[in-house]
C-alpha cells in the first residue's frame, strides 16, 4: 500500500507540473497582454497613453520578458506561496482572492457531499426496486434534473425562496457581513444562504450519479453469485451489502476526481446569476482582461482540486479492491 501511495504522489507532482505549463502558455495564446487590452479600452474612451508610460508599466509587470522567463518566475513564486500580482486589481493575487477561495471550497465540497448523500440511497433503492413506482418516479426526477439548466433552476429557487421566506438569497451571506472578519454570526449567515446554490449546482450531478449507481448495481444483482447466495438462504440485506454493493461502488468512488471539476465549472454561471462571491465570476473577468497571474492561480487551484480528488479516489479504490492496488504484481 505504501508503494501504491508513493507512486500516486509522484504521478500527482508530475501532473501538476505539466498542468502549470499548459495553463500558463494557454493563457498567453490570445494576441497581446493585459496592457494591450487596457490601452485599447482607454483608446475606445477617447484617452491616450504615452509610450513612455506603456514601456514603464510593461517593464514593471515583467511583460517585456519572454514567456519562458515569465513562467519560471510564476511557478517559482507558487512553490514559495507567492501567487503573483494582479494587474487588473493592482494588488497581490492572494489579497485579491481573499474569502473567495474559502467560500468556493465550502460551496464545492458541500455540493459534493450533497450529491453523494442524496444519490447513494436513491441509487440503491432504484436498483433493488427495479420497475416499481418508486423507481419510475425517481428516474423521472433524475432525467428532469439532467435536463434542467442550472441557471434556470437557480432563478426558480430564488423566486420561491423569496416568496416563501420573504428573504433575498442572492449571495452567500447577508450584505452586513461582506468584508467583515469571520465570526459565528457570519458562519451562520453563510449556512443560511448555502443550501440554494448547493441544491442548484448539485442537481445535475446527483441525477447522473443515481443513474450510474443504479446501472452498476443492477448489473451485479443479475450475476450468478447473487443467485447462488439467494438460493442458499442469505438474507437480502446481507447479500446486498457483502458483494454486489461493494463491487458497484468502484465507478461510484472513481467519480470523485471527475466530479470536482464538473461542480466547479457548473458553479460559474450559477455564481454569476446568484451573485455569489466565489472564484467563478472573477476567473471569467481575469481571462477576459488577460490578467495572467490571477487567472493562472484560479486554474491551478482547480487543477489541484482535480488531482487531489483523483488521488483520494485512487486510494479509496485501492482499499476497496486489492486488485487495483497490486496491479500486475497481484496477477502473478
Amino acid at each position: 500500500m505504501i508503494y501504491y501511495i508513493g507512486n500516486r504522489l509522484f504521478t500527482m507532482a508530475g501532473t501538476l507540473l505539466v498542468i502549470s505549463v499548459l495553463v500558463f502558455f494557454i493563457i498567453q495564446l490570445p494576441p497581446g497582454d493585459y496592457l494591450t487590452t487596457y490601452i485599447a479600452e482607454l483608446q475606445s474612451q477617447g484617452e491616450t497613453v504615452a509610450q513612455e508610460k506603456i514601456d514603464f508599466l510593461r517593464q514593471q509587470y515583467g511583460l517585456d520578458r519572454s514567456m519562458v522567463e515569465q513562467y519560471f518566475i510564476w511557478v517559482t513564486g507558487l512553490l514559495h506561496g507567492d501567487l503573483g500580482y494582479s494587474f487588473e486589481y493592482n494588488l497581490p493575487v492572494k489579497d485579491v482572492i481573499g474569502d473567495r477561495l474559502l467560500l468556493s471550497m465550502i460551496l464545492n465540497f458541500s455540493t459534493i457531499l450533497f450529491i453523494y448523500a442524496v444519490s447513494f440511497p436513491i441509487g440503491i433503492y432504484s436498483a433493488t426496486h427495479q420497475y416499481s413506482w418508486g423507481d419510475h418516479g425517481l428516474s423521472f426526477l433524475g432525467f428532469l434534473g439532467l435536463a434542467t439548466p442550472n441557471f434556470l433552476l437557480a432563478l426558480i429557487l430564488l423566486y420561491f425562496a423569496n416568496l416563501t421566506f420573504g428573504t433575498s438569497f442572492g449571495g452567500l451571506m447577508d450584505p452586513d457581513f461582506i468584508g467583515q472578519d469571520w465570526s459565528v454570526d457570519k458562519a451562520l449567515s453563510v449556512l443560511e444562504h448555502l443550501w440554494i446554490p448547493v441544491v442548484v449546482i448539485g442537481t445535475s450531478g446527483t441525477a447522473g450519479m443515481i443513474r450510474r449507481l443504479r446501472a452498476n448495481l443492477l448489473d451485479e444483482l443479475h450475476k450468478q453469485y447473487v443467485t447462488t447466495g439467494r438460493a442458499k438462504g442469505l438474507p437480502e440485506m446481507q447479500l446486498l451489502l457483502k458483494y454486489p454493493l461493494r463491487m458497484a461502488l468502484n465507478p461510484f468512488i472513481a467519480d470523485i476526481g471527475n466530479l470536482i471539476p464538473q461542480v466547479v465549472s457548473g458553479s460559474v454561471i450559477v455564481s454569476v446569476v446568484m451573485s455569489l462571491p466565489t472564484t467563478g465570476p472573477m476567473l471569467l473577468s481575469s481571462l477576459q482582461s488577460q490578467d495572467m497571474y490571477l487567472a493562472g492561480s484560479f486554474l491551478m487551484f482547480l487543477a489541484c482540486l482535480t488531482v487531489v480528488g483523483m488521488f483520494v479516489s485512487d486510494i479509496l479504490l485501492g482499499v476497496l479492491d486489492p486488485r487495483i492496488r497490486h496491479g500486475a504484481r497481484g496477477q502473478k
